[in-house]
């Protein structure tokens, strides 16, 4: 299939899925699917049809990425000849699309000829469709370029072929950052899947990428070193390609294991590598102290300048050295203020370290928080709450979801969605990034939820985008989208730095094993043997999933990321299959042999599977793959002793 690219640097593959799977339905009079959620959203007519010719009017010029954009849903759309115009006619007789900002009277008319009225919040937009006339009006107005250009992407995600519904959409983020940071340990990205991971945030209307990789030697070990040509070019490639999709590039130095506090040439280290982002185009700039002691000094004169060392001399030093770095932000009329993330990043409780730095610390400084703990099980508005009193200032949220560097999520894809964090959370928190894995394709469905939930947190379900990034991934195709559910399922189990996850490992598959035990011992045979049907097309599906799942995936990377998982997936299925298959020869009078049999092949299939393991070296602990753990293979292991004497096992 050959589908539309979102500019050079990402993916067709890519860009085309999120667009497929983003579509509405060609129903008639059904309000499409929009992800993230719309503030507002109504049906207001009958579908229109945009017809062979559009007349583009543009109120002032656009950027070239968001007239692109709308030229590329037109053209995917049908349309074969779009024409330029500099006003609206006082009477429509085709289709007119109006592109701009809501400060063109232009604009404010067609708002009003279309019914709708613009938000007045950042990065809000207005669209609306309407017959008017003996013709069709759409309307694209932003409250800024940022609003405009997401009233495009949701254009690409409204239009169905040759038609369009009529509606009025109100829109705006509830968060004004929106985002990710790669900021995990072991293996980092390639630039080339920062670029793609940066066309598909904007496809979201994401606004952020912090570029913060832990073992990338320039921006920590080797921070006081410039970057080699070759490297600064090709970050000079992501900067341009995140300016021109309107997301903020953020360029973080961690000096933390060897800064000196009191250093005046540690100091113009920062400046000068500060300085030549500048030069490729970054305007965001963040200091990361997290992973750090503060128990030490890293040179003698920390001490001489703050003191022994420990909680309060370290916030005074950090805050010294931040303030310093945030007045050169101001002087060069960078966007925004410098971010931070403290020492203490993970918790709320009142310490030294925190009161020193909330008052100490330039209120402009923006302050990252990863909640109650490092991998917090939920984050509640009262949590964010106490955030903002420990720190004197809003947070940032780091959210450590779906992160996988750490020893417990060992052999695991973390694919559960973003979930457990309470709605009202906006009204606490300057925004929130998602840390992904060392997986960038198969960080995405998490992403995807933490994004929408940035965006519109009250009207955020997270089962619903699920199945969306389930959606996108498979490029719109219901087959592949029910194998990825299913594969879905047997990683969703969420693991925090403790023995105890956050999120469960294989719900849907645990409650038909589950039934499956509870009919087996009910004795009644009617009951039997519609659990063990039910459970037969959960192992037929999990069997042939994998082979759904690389033959259908759309997005670049996906499948490699997954190899070993869907290897282990499909040994697993037919494992189940056999598990079944012995458990209904058991029920019956003569089938005991059969059983037997049936139970030790899939015994054989579980230890191929349990012997599969990570791919070395694409993250940071590798293990054996886990597939449903605590579900499947308990349940393969238990099934002779349900149905068969031990005699016979």
């Amino acid at each position: 299939m050959r589908v539309r690219s979102f500019g050079p640097l990402l993916p067709l593959a890519s860009a085309a899925s999120l667009s497929l799977v983003l579509a509405a339905s060609a129903a008639a009079q059904t309000l499409p699917a929009i992800f993230p959620a719309p503030v507002s959203a109504k049906l207001t007519g009958e579908p229109l049809t945009l017809g062979d010719t559009v007349v583009l009017v543009q109120a002032g010029k656009p950027d070239a990425e968001t007239e692109a954009l709308v030229r590329r849903v037109l053209a995917d759309a049908g349309v074969a000849r779009i024409r330029t115009a500099a006003h609206l006619p006082a009477r429509l007789d085709a289709t007119y699309l109006v592109l701009g900002t809501g400060d063109s009277p232009l604009v404010g008319n067609a708002l009003a000829r279309a019914g709708a009225t613009l938000p007045g919040q950042d990065e809000g937009y207005a669209l609306a469709t309407r017959a008017v006339d003996g013709g069709t009006l759409i309307v694209l107005a932003g409250k800024d370029g940022d609003g405009l250009y997401h009233a495009a992407h949701t254009l690409r995600q409204i239009v169905t072929g040759p038609g369009v519904p009529a509606l009025t959409i109100a829109d705006y983020p509830a968060m004004p950052v929106r985002g990710t940071i790669e900021g995990f340990y072991g293996k980092h990205w390639s630039m080339a899947e920062r670029a793609s991971h940066i066309g598909f945030l904007a496809g979201l209307k994401a606004n952020t990428y912090i570029y913060s990789p832990k073992d990338e030697p320039f921006a920590r070990d080797r921070w006081r070193d410039p970057y080699p040509a070759e490297t600064l070019a090709q970050l000079d490639g992501l900067v341009e390609a995140a300016n021109r999709q309107h997301v903020n590039f953020v360029y973080a130095i961690s000096p933390g294991p060897s800064i000196c506090y009191s250093s005046p040439a540690d100091l113009d280290a920062i400046r000068r590598k500060f300085n030549a982002m500048r030069g490729i185009g970054v305007r965001s700039f963040y200091v990361a102290l997290d992973d750090i002691e503060y128990t030490k000094w890293n040179c003698p004169g920390d001490e001489a300048a703050f003191g022994a060392p420990g909680q309060k001399a370290a916030a005074s030093a950090q805050a010294k050295l931040l303030n310093a770095v945030q007045a050169d932000l101001v002087a060069a009329n960078d966007r925004g203020s410098l971010i931070m993330v403290p020492t203490e990043y993970y918790n709320a409780t009142e310490s030294p370290y925190k009161a020193t730095l909330r008052k100490e610390l330039d209120p402009r400084v923006v302050v990252q928080w990863t909640g109650t703990d490092v991998v917090p099980p939920s984050i509640s508005v009262a949590d964010a709450r106490n955030a903002t009193k420990a720190f004197g200032r809003k947070t940032l949220l780091w959210d450590n979801y779906p992160v996988n560097d750490y020893r417990e999520s060992a052999g695991r894809l973390l694919l559960a969605p973003y979930a457990r964090r309470e709605a009202g959370l906006s009204a606490q928190l300057s925004g929130v990034v998602s840390n992904p894995m060392n997986q960038e394709a198969a960080s995405r469905p998490a992403v995807m939820g933490l994004v929408a939930f940035a965006w519109n947190d009250r009207g955020y379900d997270a089962d619903r985008t699920w199945h969306a990034a389930a959606r996108y991934l498979a490029g719109g195709d219901s087959q592949v989208t029910a194998a990825l559910l299913a594969f879905f399922d047997t990683q969703h189990l969420a693991p925090t730095f403790g023995t105890l996850p956050w999120q469960p490992q294989a719900p849907r598959l645990k409650a038909l094993i589950d039934n499956t035990r509870d009919a087996l011992a009910s004795g009644d045979a009617a009951v039997q043997a519609e659990a063990l049907d039910g459970l037969a097309a959960a192992a037929e599906q999990l069997a042939t999933a994998p082979d759904l799942i690389r033959a259908g995936v759309v997005v670049p990377g996906f499948v490699a990321e997954s190899a070993p998982w869907l290897d282990a997936t499909a040994l697993w299925g037919r494992a189940l299959k056999l598990t079944v298959s012995g458990l209904v020869a058991a029920l019956d009078p003569a089938g005991e042999d059969t059983a037997t049999r049936l139970f030790a092949e899939a015994g054989g299939l579980a230890k191929k599977a349990e012997a599969i393991h990570s791919i070395p070296g694409a993250v940071r602990f590798d293990g054996p793959i886990k597939i449903a753990d605590g579900v499947l293979d308990t349940f393969v292991r238990d099934a002779p002793g349900l149905v068969l004497p031990e005699s016979a096992r």
